[in-house]
């Protein structure tokens, strides 16, 4: 009798199970956006002065809407999406990229409740999505700009 007790707890040890770590450890939000670089990435400052840089990828929507009753199909519409990096040694290369290179990002993703005290036309009364960069691989470079482009922005 107690070798069959014995058997069943080297059989249930010997078990494997999905995780070791606890459910919580192993959850994850993470988007991934294939897109163009809305303008050039921008450095910013936080409220207690650390450097970061904000970023925006537009996507487009794909398929596009289904056709109208008429037959004719509305045009696919562009998502605009900005990505924050806190990384020092990420923010050094994300300020060599330019506006309309197609990028691969990967970002972790945290959606904001609204304020209930706020007032809903800002955006502290909306629900937004806070996008981390965790990634960034550029696909195509930005078409070479003009010398009288640059000296325009």
């Amino acid at each position: 009798m107690f070798s069959l007790a014995r058997r069943a707890a080297a059989s249930r040890a010997s078990t494997r199970t999905f995780t070791s770590s606890s459910v919580r450890a192993s959850d994850l939000a993470k988007l991934i956006l294939v897109g163009r670089l809305g303008k050039d990435p921008e450095v910013r400052k936080t409220r207690s002065d650390k450097e970061y840089i904000s970023y925006t990828v537009a996507t487009a929507n794909y398929p596009p809407p289904p056709p109208n009753p008429d037959g004719t199909r509305p045009e696919a519409k562009s998502t605009w999406h900005t990505i924050l990096s806190f990384n020092p040694s990420s923010n050094n290369y994300l300020r060599t990229l330019h506006k309309g290179s197609q990028v691969y990002v990967e970002a972790n993703y945290e959606l904001r409740e609204p304020d209930p005290t706020a007032d809903p036309d800002t955006p502290q009364g909306q629900r937004q999505i806070f996008l981390r960069h965790e990634n960034i691989r550029v696909l195509r470079s930005a078409p070479n700009r003009s010398s009288s482009e640059d000296e325009s922005v």
